[in-house]
């Protein structure tokens, strides 16, 4: 295995690395501000090193310490209005002013408080075993003994010298030093941090690349940048010897990433803990709060205006008849002493007793504002995404990937999502490349059918899929194309004509082993032998180079070891039959670049003949060919052209029989361009690899498919049928992303679409004649004219129930979100069912970050951003609500996510179903809570205006502070937790339910009727109460009920109501909630007999009076029964006029299950 021998490689000889950053290097900026750091390697005890006082490498993510917890906690619990209120009352408890004693208001609150600090307690301590794990982990450190010792990562310290192995992490930003190769080269894995699959490599300075083991007499200083978030860019000296070199980004491995087929690698600390780079671009993702959230925030207010409102009519009145206590000699109230009295009812102080009337006022009708209620709902949320966490149906095996809602803040809003913003590859695609068709010669191979072109054959024959399916199965059976070949990854090739070694049958045998060849030959993948199976598997920078060198290997081009200047391969012979190990001297490698777009290998045969191999886009490549080398050109293209419409990624093969001669002047013009240390190096060593990649030869083109994820088209269908928007970001072609989007079900025959595209004839000419301004001008006025016309085709269709597409490619896009455009393009994108962007190129896809926020900003609607990898991140933060999928491009989309998933079908389950589950419930919840709040709260006030609104309160005041904490808070709980208004299956069946929560759910009207369905049952059970019970004989003496009978009177049926009034209004009965409903009011009853044994002192209004009065009373269980019937009849009656004659969808769907 060639890995152990990579000392003596060079691979520095070989690569371009032009694909860096370039690099510009100022040397006057060492010193000055924002450049002063100074490393000591080697020597992190020198003494100036010490002074420095550099952070040590101990890494912390927690919200808190030990210290900050507490007031920092208190301080996020009085963030919120509603627990000012509550603290503010609590205070004034311990006042004259106070309706009750201090104690019933102060421990509901410590409670409410408690739980919720106890919950952020749990959340933190969780994020601090995690820093325990990573501040743990051990690297070789180099001692004061000479040697390599472990070491944990929080004991580090910069200066420090480190050993690396191959597969570890790098535990804090290093300079590299040496490597197991003796140039010093190094392969680096950044998925991590930017997502990227495709390893870096990585090369230290010739003056340390052979320093090895032996470091006893190393000492170097660095003088560098200071810490800061860029994580391609590097500035900085590096002192050794009597010299100094310059460094760069080449030189430094960032924490977070890891080594890879490197067996080894030395480096010096640089930057150390919260000074990395990884660190620094680590910020606290935005706080998001949900609408829900927000619009309850609003009902809180409106809730605190009416609590003033009441306060203040109490207060007047109270003023009033105070007032008039005393009317010139005579005392009408003669009873209250008015002549010998407290300030707080002082008639010649009236309006001053009316004001302390109003301060007690807003103490005593604080039940209007559920102190319970913001903890209740996160104990609800927090249970809810265990639910979701747990749920099986969004589990993905293959990857052993649950779902999961790395925060509960945002559950009710999966269920309000109008726009979903979505990468493609990697989102709606595998990410997998499967080499599938390939031209060659002229002659198209490959009989695999792809789902585009199974998609466009039913659109063609308008058939259904399954007539088309067996369509397919006929002609592949026809073509002699069997299942049993074995399954291989990156490999669904299918053409008996080339595979088991017949192409040497072909008329074209030559060309078909030269593409091959340049598919075995033309990359930079490693290969990697199994010492059990000795199967080779291959570390390739992308998915489409490893599924070109497999399908090299199962074509018979198997390439099997990498040298320092050879790559062989074990190939088929035409003439032998059999295969044989050929060598490639491998002279130069010409790497892949998004400018270039292309990639080649400059190689000598065995043959002493000198070969550029060379593949690349078809955009950059057909200009390149020779005169001779144009033979299949036409063909090729026709074939490009048909796969590029299958949905297939294309990429020209071609080579290039060089002149040793001229290759000889070439090299050394490659060697001074290489070598150049001016700042146009790239413009250079590019410009020189164009020189040689000329003259080419057409072979063919290759096709892969990145295959849609199962599962995709029939969610996007759900999630349209939903009414949720879709926008797609591609790089692909527009033929290419039109079919896909109908293989996606993204657009749909009977859509209309608005294709908005700077490709047409006169734009080409246009940019022929290479005018800048002119061409930005056209293009401005054309995407203008586009625009425009697209708003008149919806305009005029508003009418009809056409869903139109919008389609646009990447250079339009750029136009369209010019600032004079913005607004125009987004009131048409907005308005059409899917949009799709393609050819977008990496900066383009940049945009999505403004689309998010401009989406968000102009619809006032909640969206839903995708995505998988790095480049996604900003769009998962500014969207309302970020999913991450767990793909294959890191983990940094899914970090930075609020839910991660492992297939982008799971979105359906996780919004038609959790989503519109978690936004019922949730609204419900709180809906449920202001209409018990107001039951219970309006009856203190009716009880005021009987009681001359002297504020005595109507209950005893522990039986208040339980009301919200005992006797109503758990049946609310299981509501949000557990009710369903249909079923999942339901849910996925009749996606149309989804916009029945949006449109219904969380309504001003439904709140307000909620509300003053609080206020009847208010006033039903007050007023029925005092009509029956205060005048009528009470006990068997005959005496009439007192002040303590009332009050528990009035509270049974308070307590009684609104449980009831849970039982009408669940839709999915569990004996959970039939406990929590029944058991509370049970608990009442024990509550009351207990309470009323205490001490008067204690007990006071509540002493005995279930036991001795009510209990044996028949009038108190008659009133009861009586008065709580009637305050549920207003709420029944109107249900069941609805249900009869405005019925929901989900009545509809309950309906018609039932006549099933």
């Amino acid at each position: 295995m060639w890995a152990d021998g990579r000392r003596g490689i060079h691979f520095s000889e070989l690569y371009m690395f032009s694909y860096l950053q370039s690099f510009q290097f100022d040397d006057s900026l060492i010193g000055q501000e924002g450049y002063s750091r100074v490393v000591y390697c080697n020597d992190p005890d020198n003494p100036e090193a010490l002074q420095l006082k550099y952070r040590g490498n101990y890494v912390s993510t927690t919200k808190y310490t030990a210290l900050n917890f507490i007031p920092k906690s208190l301080f996020e619990q009085f963030r919120r209005v509603a627990n000012i209120y509550f603290l503010v009352v609590a205070c004034f408890s311990f006042s004259p002013l106070a309706p009750y004693r201090a104690g019933s208001i102060v421990l509901p609150l410590v409670v409410v408080i408690g739980a919720t600090m106890v919950k952020e307690a749990v959340e933190d301590w969780r994020r601090r075993k995690q820093d325990i794990e990573a501040n743990n982990r051990t690297v070789k450190v180099y001692g004061k003994d000479h040697t390599f010792q472990e070491t944990r990562w929080k004991n580090l310290r910069v200066g420090d010298l480190v050993r690396v192995e191959k597969d570890e992490f790098f535990p804090a930003d290093l300079l590299l030093l040496s490597s197991s190769y003796d140039d010093g080269i190094c392969y680096v894995e950044t998925m991590n941090l930017d997502g990227e699959t495709n390893l870096k490599v990585k090369r230290c300075l010739e003056a340390t690349a052979a320093l090895h083991d032996d470091f006893s007499k190393f000492k170097a200083i660095v003088k560098c940048e200071d810490p800061n978030e860029h994580l391609y860019s590097f500035i900085g000296n590096f002192y050794f010897g009597d010299r100094h070199y310059p460094l760069s980004p080449h030189q430094i491995l960032l924490r977070g990433s890891k080594l890879r087929n490197t067996d080894f690698i030395y480096g010096v600390v640089i930057f150390c803990d919260h000074d990395t780079k990884v660190m620094q671009n680590t910020i606290n993702p935005p706080s998001k709060r949900s609408k829900v959230e927000k619009k309850m925030d609003k009902i809180v207010y409106f809730l605190f205006s009416v609590l003033v409102l009441i306060s203040s009519i109490g207060s007047v009145l109270f003023g009033v008849r105070t007032k008039n206590d005393i009317s010139g000699e005579r005392y009408k109230r003669w009873y209250l002493r008015p002549d010998s009295t407290t300030v707080f009812f002082d008639p010649r102080r009236d309006s001053l007793a009316a004001f302390c009337h109003f301060l007690t006022g807003l103490m005593l009708y604080g039940y209007l504002i559920p102190i319970s209620l913001y903890v209740s709902i996160e104990v609800v949320k927090v249970l809810q995404t265990i639910f979701i966490n747990q749920d099986k149906d969004m589990y993905y095996a293959v990857t052993n990937k649950p779902v999961r809602a790395r925060t509960s803040n945002l559950n009710e809003d999966l269920g309000q999502v109008d726009t979903i913003l979505s990468d493609k590859t990697g989102t709606l695609t595998c990410n997998s490349m499967q080499f599938v068709k390939c031209s060659i010669a002229g002659t198209a191979y490959g009989r695999g059918i792809t789902e585009v072109e199974k998609t466009i054959k039913i659109r063609e024959k308008n058939g259904s899929p399954e007539s088309v399916e067996a369509y397919f199965d006929i002609e592949e059976r026809s073509g002699n194309v069997t299942d049993s070949i074995k399954s291989i990854k990156g490999f669904n090739f299918r053409d008996e004509r080339i595979m088991e070694g017949k192409w040497i049958n072909e008329p074209c045998a030559v060309v078909i082993q030269n593409f091959f060849r340049v598919l075995a030959i033309c990359h930079t993948a490693i290969p990697d032998e199994d010492k059990d199976s000795h199967e080779i598997s291959y570390e390739a920078e992308s998915p489409d180079e490893a599924a070109f060198v497999i399908a090299a290997r199962e074509l018979g081009f198997e390439f099997y070891e990498r040298r320092q200047t050879s790559i062989l391969l074990r190939e088929l012979d035409p003439k032998a039959g059999k295969k044989v190990h050929r060598e490639y001297k491998l002279l130069h490698i010409l790497e892949f670049s998004s400018s270039r777009k292309r990639m080649s290998v400059i190689v000598r045969n065995e043959e002493n003949q000198l070969l550029l191999l060379c593949k690349g886009a078809d955009s950059v490549m057909f200009e390149r060919l020779s005169k001779a080398g144009q033979i299949f050109e036409v063909e090729t293209k026709d074939h490009i052209d048909r796969y590029s419409a299958a949905g297939l990624r294309t990429m020209v093969i071609a080579y290039r029989l060089l002149d040793e001669q001229d290759y000889a002047i070439w090299r050394e013009d490659f060697f001074k361009a290489k070598t150049s240390v001016s700042a146009d190096r790239d413009t250079l060593v590019d410009a020189a690899a164009d020189k040689i990649e000329r003259e080419l030869i057409l072979l063919g083109a290759t096709a892969v498919e990145d295959k849609l994820q199962m599962g995709v088209p029939e969610c996007v269908e759900k999630l349209s049928q939903a009414g949720v928007k879709i926008w797609v970001l591609t790089g692909d072609k527009m033929e290419t992303a039109v079919n896909i989007g109908y293989a996606c079900r993204l657009l749909r025959e009977e859509m209309c679409q608005i294709v908005i595209t700077l490709d047409g004839p006169d734009m080409i000419a246009l940019e022929k004649q290479g005018d800048k301004e002119a061409i930005a001008k056209a293009s401005c006025e054309s995407v203008t004219k586009q625009i425009r016309d697209g708003k008149s085709r919806l305009i005029s269709s508003r009418q009809s129930c056409v869903s139109y597409a919008l389609i646009i490619d990447g250079k339009s896009l750029t136009f369209a979100l010019a600032e004079n455009l913005e607004s125009l393009f987004l009131e048409l994108a907005i308005n059409c069912s899917s949009v799709i962007c393609c050819r977008s190129s990496p900066k383009q896809k940049a945009l999505t970050l403004q689309v998010t926020r401009l989406v968000k900003k102009v619809t006032g609607k909640t969206t839903l951003a995708i995505g998988d990898g790095a480049n996604d991140v900003g769009m998962l933060q500014e969207a309302d609500i970020g999913v991450g999928i767990s793909g294959v491009e890191g983990m940094q989309a899914v970090m930075a996510s609020d839910f991660a998933i492992g297939q982008f079908c799971f979105l359906e389950h996780l919004l038609l179903v959790h989503g519109h589950w978690s936004y019922r419930r949730i609204t419900m919840m709180i809906c449920y809570f202001f209409y018990k709040d107001i039951t219970f709260g309006l009856t203190l006030f009716w009880f005021e205006t009987y009681a001359s609104f002297s504020s005595q309160p109507a209950y005893n005041d522990w039986c208040m502070s339980f009301y919200n904490v005992f006797f109503t808070s758990l049946p609310v709980i299981a509501l949000g937790i557990f009710d369903q208004d249909v079923s999942a299956s339901l849910c996925l069946e009749y996606p149309q339910i989804y916009q029945e929560g949006l449109q219904f759910f969380f309504s001003w009207a439904r709140i307000l009727a909620w509300m003053f369905n609080g206020v009847t049952s208010s006033a039903i059970i007050f007023f029925f109460i005092t009509s029956s019970v205060i005048h009528q004989a009470f006990r068997r003496d005959g005496q009439v009920a007192g002040y303590d009978v009332l009050g528990v009177t009035l509270y049974t049926c308070v307590v009684w109501t609104v449980n009831c009034q849970m039982a009408l209004v669940i839709n999915y009965f569990t004996w959970i909630q039939h406990f929590f409903i029944w058991g509370s009011i049970i608990f009442w009853y024990i509550f009351l007999v207990i309470y009323g044994f205490l001490p008067p002192t204690l007990s006071t209004t509540a002493y005995r009076v279930l036991v001795e009065a009510c209990a044996s009373s028949p009038l108190y269980w008659l009133a009861t029964f009586f008065v709580v019937v009637s305050a549920l009849i207003p709420y029944f009656l109107c249900k069941a006029l609805q249900i009869q004659f405005f019925p929901m969808y989900h009545s509809k769907i309950h309906r018609a299950h039932l006549k099933r």
